[in-house]
């Protein structure tokens, strides 16, 4: 009988902790400390908003990129907050024309989310402001995009995650969406 007792109690315990800690994750102080960090915040907001860009769809991009580590390196080779392929920020670098650039230059958070939301933008600006269709090609390539429109009839309009043929980059649009949504929720306010 006394362990049935001590048992129950146990059961009991364990229940109310995990009630409280359940309260804690879901305060809008732990999930901005610890699940949605914004670091950056300024930087973020000043680019974004110089390129017409939403700050929240950005902290989102960075966030499944990176999650704020100016120095993340991707197995691949991409760098820093964007995770910026060297190639492709050769190439933004250029469009800003950027003569001094160095690939090292992406561990720089302002330089990195300078010409992340260039790229960005001109994402936004290809796919006529379709998230799904830029988030896909700053993941998985403008040229590949581009393919999936002609091959599977897409138009301007898509907005069906579901359908983007490399699993990858399906679950990366989702991430991101999710995040600018939660980015919103906590500091849209």
């Amino acid at each position: 009988m006394r362990i049935l007792t001590r048992m129950k109690i146990l059961v009991r315990n364990i229940i109310i902790l995990a009630i409280i800690a359940y309260g804690i994750y879901n305060t809008d102080w732990f999930q901005k400390k610890y699940i949605y960090p914004f670091p950056y915040q300024d930087i973020v907001y000043q680019y974004a908003l110089e390129r017409e860009l939403d700050p929240f769809l950005v902290a989102g991009v960075i966030r499944t990129e990176s999650k704020f580590d100016a120095k993340a390196l991707s197995p691949k080779g991409a760098l820093g907050l964007m995770q910026m392929m060297p190639e492709t920020a050769k190439w933004v670098a250029e469009q800003m024309e950027k003569h001094d650039f160095a690939t090292m230059q992406l561990e720089n958070p302002e330089i990195n989310i300078s010409m992340g939301t260039w790229y960005l933008a001109s994402l936004k600006k290809e796919f006529k402001g379709n998230e799904v269709l830029m988030l896909a090609a700053y993941n998985g390539g403008r040229g590949n995009v581009k393919q999936w429109m002609g091959q599977y009839s897409w138009d301007m309009s898509f907005r069906d995650s579901k359908k983007i043929p490399f699993g990858e980059t399906k679950k990366y649009v989702d991430r991101v969406l999710e995040s600018k949504k939660r980015y919103q929720e906590l500091y849209g306010r």
